[in-house]
């Protein structure tokens, strides 16, 4: 039965061909390898659509073992790290987080070749009406729906452009080392994405403690992708065509607002979709062998230091 994934364009083709290893028959037995995997595992309960499955086999350059690792490392975070999906879709803070534009995926693309991007607004709400496990809920549901039907987001991969303007300590209060090592572990080690860089804008002193920090659990490869700026977003420009970036950063894609409307019907589209989202992950009691747990992952919390907060 051919696979139910949307054709590449002509130009993703030849990408997804030279740097991930991509052909039609290869994606349609891979796929179909993936499903009789995902069958044969008494603990996983995933998810089979076939473009869901491809974005994990283009996240892992078509390597069926690191694919299966990513997608057992993605169900069993669900489950064992609750922090990273605290408010779903339906919660009310929800989309109050999306309206405030503090996950801005922007929607336009210059160039079919070209990496998605992201702005992360730190300070787009004030110090305490959102918790950082909130807004990062936020944004891995709307990551779900790019894993979907973004086909350049899973080709190119991503540029995060981090906004720390008006940054304080008070916005990372919730955000203690042990947090941070769950988040760089679900974005680096389970998320099917390729960060192809980070620019860091407008980082206030008090914060580099939290930067450094985060850099300690990034791989080498990741750690050599960031980019840290001043307060001018002329920089920028070389990295990421203006015609994508909303006007209010100087660019022509639009406004904050045009952007996070038009996640907000995103979102009302697919929430069916994300209502069955609750009966996935892992029952590590039936996985084969040692269960996992959280502590064996991360550590346990009382060796990690609450951050001190200014």
């Amino acid at each position: 039965m051919p696979v139910a994934v949307r054709p590449l364009p002509p130009e993703l083709v030849e990408k997804a061909k030279v740097e991930l290893f991509e052909d039609p028959k290869k994606l349609e037995d891979s796929i179909q390898h993936l499903k009789e995997w995902i069958a044969k595992q008494p603990h996983l309960k995933a998810r089979t659509e076939d473009q869901w499955l491809a974005a994990f086999l283009r996240g892992t350059k078509f390597s069926l073992e690191r694919a299966k690792e990513k997608i057992d490392l993605y169900y069993s975070l669900k489950t064992l790290v609750p922090e990273l999906q605290t408010i779903n879709h339906r919660h009310p803070k929800f989309m109050e987080i999306v309206k405030t534009g503090v996950n801005l995926f922007l929607p336009k693309s210059n160039n079919l070749t070209d990496p998605r991007v992201v702005i992360f607004r730190v300070a787009a709400h004030t110090p305490g009406q959102f918790t950082m496990p909130e807004i990062m809920s936020v944004g891995n549901t709307l990551q779900k729906i790019m894993y979907m039907e973004d086909d350049i987001f899973t080709v190119n991969g991503i540029v995060n452009v981090m906004d720390m303007k008006g940054a304080t300590m008070s916005h990372f209060s919730q955000m203690t080392p042990l947090l941070m090592k769950k988040m760089v572990v679900a974005g680096q080690d389970a998320a099917p994405m390729r960060m192809k860089a980070v620019h860091y804008f407008h980082m206030p002193p008090s914060i580099e403690t939290i930067f450094n920090l985060v850099k300690t659990f990034l791989n080498e490869k990741n750690r050599s992708r960031i980019l840290v700026h001043g307060k001018d977003f002329e920089p920028l420009y070389k990295y990421v065509s203006k015609d994508i970036l909303p006007l209010e950063y100087g660019g022509n894609g639009g406004t904050i607002q045009e952007i996070t409307d038009y996640w907000v019907k995103k979102i009302e589209e697919y929430s069916e979709w994300l209502d069955e989202e609750e009966k996935y992950g892992t029952d590590e009691s039936k996985r084969p062998g040692k269960p996992k747990t959280s502590e064996e992952m991360f550590g346990v919390e009382g060796s990690f230091r609450q951050l001190e907060v200014d």
